[in-house]
Formats: structure tokens, sequence, C-alpha cells
């Protein structure tokens, strides 16, 4: 977490950075992890309204309500956003976030009803376990049940609970994916984003350029560089598209309107490229959402809060990938996570 080191002001306990999406005051966080089978959803609640848009950038999405998002549409304001697993099942979540912000008076008036407006988005995680087991309106309810201010749980949860990295070469010669969370204090607006990391590709780290994660070789013992055999001609196997993805939220306490947001989630994409390679595929359906709750009142300069987006996402990706625990998989040893990789003390 950056401070702005020229007037830092009082950190009181209730205010001490946790570097998380929650550091952005008037939205909670909630997880759903399915206990059957590695799939999950997570909610973000905003239930006072937060201005929001979104940017797709792969070719393979499942999403909901993202058309009132452009700037053009009328409605302004969400109530919360899903992330979710079980590929286009994983919707179903939504409709029990909508059902539960309903109960409570939360929503757009709309003549005497109030509407909640939900956003989602899903990733494809049904490799993994019985994919009849997938999230539906009741977990997107216990997310909610669940959502706080508390720091939330990163790793093999929530939406990140049944994701995988690196899958070019198959399931088998994979490693875990993961949700994380970060955040940055600037000039007193907080930029905070959380990502669900499941990806075609390798995860990356920007410091060296080489992967952490992803794909492995014929034994499982080295990460084989994705990007690297492609360019080599050491071609994959035949992949159905939207079989990956990676999606997430980027926000801000700062005042934006919806324009703005949508510039924020095209920055912010800047962090996947970053940090996962290939990105953006034509087997991913790469989605991130961008959302203000102006609840500062400040403004910072468009520059830097791009330049924050993108930040806060890549330390995201890479805080989902090494808290992630490995998995079984079935037909095969488990599918290692990065910690259990790397202290086996194999080599890239």
């Amino acid at each position: 977490m950056a401070t702005n080191a020229s007037n830092p002001g009082p950190l009181t306990d209730a205010a001490l950075p946790r570097d998380s999406i929650v550091d952005v005051a008037g939205l909670s966080v909630g997880h759903f992890t399915d206990p059957r089978r590695p799939t999950g959803c997570t909610v973000i609640l905003t239930p006072e309204g937060a201005v929001a848009s979104v940017d797709v950038r792969g070719a393979a999405p499942g999403t909901r309500e993202t058309d009132l998002l452009d700037p053009v549409n009328a409605v302004e304001r969400i109530h919360a956003l899903v992330l979710s697993g079980g590929s286009a099942f994983g919707l179903d979540a939504a409709s029990g976030v909508v059902a539960w912000l309903e109960e409570r008076g939360v929503g757009l008036a709309v003549g005497p009803v109030r509407v909640p407006i939900v956003p989602a988005a899903i990733l494809f995680d049904l490799l993994l376990g019985d994919p009849s087991i997938r999230p539906d309106a009741r977990a997107g309810r216990l997310a909610c049940e669940a959502a706080s201010t508390r720091l939330p749980a990163e790793g093999s949860v929530g939406a990140g609970a049944g994701a995988t990295v690196g899958k070019l070469w198959g399931v088998g010669r994979a490693m875990r994916g993961g949700i994380g969370s970060a955040s940055l204090r600037i000039s007193g607006v907080t930029v905070a984003a959380i990502v669900a990391v499941n990806a075609i590709g390798d995860v990356i780290d920007p410091l060296t350029a080489l992967p952490i994660a992803g794909a492995r070789n014929a034994d499982g013992t080295r990460l084989r560089n994705t990007t690297a055999s492609l360019l080599a001609g050491d071609l994959p196997q035949r992949l159905m598209p939207g079989g990956a993805t990676t999606i997430g939220c980027v926000a801000t306490d700062a005042m934006l309107t919806k324009t703005e947001c949508r510039k924020l989630a095209q920055c912010a994409h800047d962090g996947l490229a970053r940090t996962i390679d290939p990105v953006h595929t034509a087997f991913d359906g790469d989605t991130l959402f961008a959302l203000s709750t102006g609840r500062t009142g400040n403004t910072l300069h468009p520059v830097v809060l791009a330049t924050a987006a993108a930040a806060v996402t890549a330390s995201a990706v890479l805080r989902g990938i090494k808290a992630a625990t490995s998995i079984a998989y079935t037909g095969s040893e488990p599918i290692p996570s990065w910690s259990d990789f790397h202290s086996q003390g194999v080599s890239r």
C-alpha cells in the first residue's frame, strides 16, 4: 500500500491499510466456496450504489448486465458485482444476489419496486470434479451473507476455487490459479482490485518477465514457458473456446463518471498483460469491471488513476497465484500450487 508521503495523515485502527479491495470505502466482499468440488463465487457489494463500467478483452466471455454499463446507456449505478466459476451456469449466482438485495430494499427505484443492478462475469472451471456442481442462486445468497469489510480470503476460494493457469497442454500439466486483491492510496484516493485468475497463459513476474506459474513440461517438473514454446513451433493440443478466463474488478473512492470508469477498466487490463502471457486469447473471456463509490469526493489525474489501476490489477494477479493451494486431478498427479511447485526446488 502506497501513501502520499507529503501528507500521510493519521491512521486509526479502523483506517489502517489492508491492501485489498475493501480499502475502498463503501465496498464489502464475500466468498462462497463449494465444499463438493472446487468452484465458487465472489460478490462485491456496494448497496449505496456505485458508478460502473466494464471492458471485455477475451474472445469467449460469459457475462450478465454488461450492456447497461456502456456509457451511452442510461443506468448509472450498480449495487453489486458477481464473479463466479461454473462457466455460463455460474451466472445464476447473480440471481441470488439480486433477490438478497431486493429483500433489503436495495436497488434502482422503478415505480413501486427497487431493481438491484448486479452485473456478473464467469470463468470456466468445469474440468475439476463433477461439472454438474456449479454456483447457483443459493451460492450467490451465501456469498452475500458472508460479505464484510474484513480482509477477504485469497487463493483457492470463491470465484478462484477451481481456477488453473497454463492450460494449453492440458489441465494435467497446468498449475493452480486463484483469486487475489490489492490496493494503493495516492493523494487521499484509494484504487484497488480483485482478480480471479484462470488463464490459458502463464503467470509472469513483471520484474523478471519470466513465468512463475503455468504450463509444465511433460514430466511436470519445470515450467515450459508457454510463449517461448509457441514461438518455437511447439504447438498445443486442440482446445475448446472458453476453457479459461480471468475476471475481476478495479475500484476507487474517487469521483468518476461512467465514461471514466470505462477508461479505468481498459487501463486495468494493462495489469493483466504484465502478469499473464499469452492473455486475451480466443480461449479466454477476460473481463474487468471498474467502479467508483465517490466516497472521498476527490478526483485524481486520469494518468495517475490509469497507472494505479494497472499496478493493483497486476498485484492482485500475483497475490491470487501465490495464495493458491494444490489439488488432485483425475487421471494425473495433483495440480501444484505456486508454493508447492517452488518449494520443491524446481527451476524454470
